[in-house]
């Protein structure tokens, strides 16, 4: 299929999928005139990809995880560096939650604050 009909079916565009393809997540074969051709495996890569995108891995990750996952809704089969990798993301997702739970803190005492100063005294 080319590139357009891998967009329509996968809900993402043209320009996100040459992303992909420049990011080393998708290599899709060559026609003889330069054209890109995918495959059916194509389709559900796309869907990974998207999913781990979705989950906040960065590309770099995400070209480690690829080619260790099965099909969908299949866990990561184990290879060199890749669970280091999700625990390291997951650190870094968890130490970001922390920081955003005190500055929703911080933002929370403020309002409180504010609407008790301006408040009619009686």
């Amino acid at each position: 299929m080319l590139i357009g009909e891998l967009a329509e079916r996968t809900g993402t565009s043209e320009r996100l999928l040459r992303h992909y393809e420049r990011g080393g997540l998708l290599t899709p074969d060559r026609l003889p005139n330069g054209y890109r051709w995918y495959s059916e495996p194509h389709v559900e890569t796309v869907r990974r990809i998207r999913a781990l995108l979705a989950a906040g891995l960065p590309v770099r990750t995400i070209r480690a995880v690829l080619p260790c996952t099965a099909s969908a809704g299949e866990a990561v089969r184990p290879c060199p560096g890749v669970l280091d990798a999700l625990h390291s993301r997951l650190a870094d997702l968890d130490a970001r939650a922390a920081e955003l739970d005190e500055a929703r803190a911080v933002l929370r005492a403020t309002i409180d604050g504010t609407q008790r100063a301006a408040a009619p005294v009686s």
